[in-house]
């Protein structure tokens, strides 16, 4: 998605930036794991179809994503790479509610797991996502065992659960974008910075 190539969106532990080719080969790397594949409800890709993908998210109308770099206190670099520890992304991929953003996240670096990193993320994704992106309506499929982020989604966030399936073992979450959410939402810009991202 066009929107947010020239945004970086800096919070209190994290820096979003978009998805450039300079973090392909990390990201591929992170998806050989057959647990990463597992939580995402991913296929392993090859690094050529990786690169398409990267031109895929950065391209087309119905998809967005960030690349998540943790901050560092000292010196906050929007362009360093070496610095990426996972990404959040959503999918505007239903035909009759094109306002209705499907929320996927990812830590990939252990280090930073069970430090409110994805809690974080989220809030700063949900607020771009209703904000410049106008979308009303929010929606997570977790796979059923990942009880974590099942967690985050209905107690930080007030999504409820609408479905579950058995044949792909996960659960389906749901969350209006209502006055309460647009309030949290302002709250959430208020503690965050915006500024351009140039390459």
């Amino acid at each position: 998605m066009r929107n947010n190539e020239r945004l970086a969106i800096i919070g209190s532990q994290v820096i979003l930036v978009p998805y450039e080719k300079e973090h392909v080969p990390k990201y591929h790397g992170w998806m050989k794991s057959p647990f990463l594949q597992e939580m995402t409800g991913s296929e392993p890709l090859s690094i050529d179809e990786e690169y398409a993908m990267q031109e895929s998210w950065r391209n087309d109308t119905d998809k967005c994503t960030f690349i998540i770099l943790a901050k560092d206190a000292q010196n906050v670099d929007i362009y360093n790479s070496a610095r990426m520890i996972g990404d959040v992304n959503f999918y505007l991929n239903d035909h009759y509610n094109p306002y209705e953003a499907e929320l996927e996240v990812m830590v990939a670096e252990q280090d930073y797991w069970g430090r409110g990193i994805a809690t974080e993320v989220l809030r700063l994704m949900i607020q771009y996502a209703i904000n410049d992106v106008k979308v009303t309506d929010l929606v997570v499929r977790i796979k059923e065992d990942n009880s974590t982020s099942i967690y985050i989604f209905e107690h930080s966030f007030g999504f409820k659960e609408t479905e579950r399936s058995k044949a792909f073992k996960e659960v389906t979450l749901r969350r209006q974008v209502d006055d309460e959410l647009r309030s949290e939402a302002e709250k959430w810009a208020a503690s965050a910075e915006r500024v351009e991202f140039r390459k």
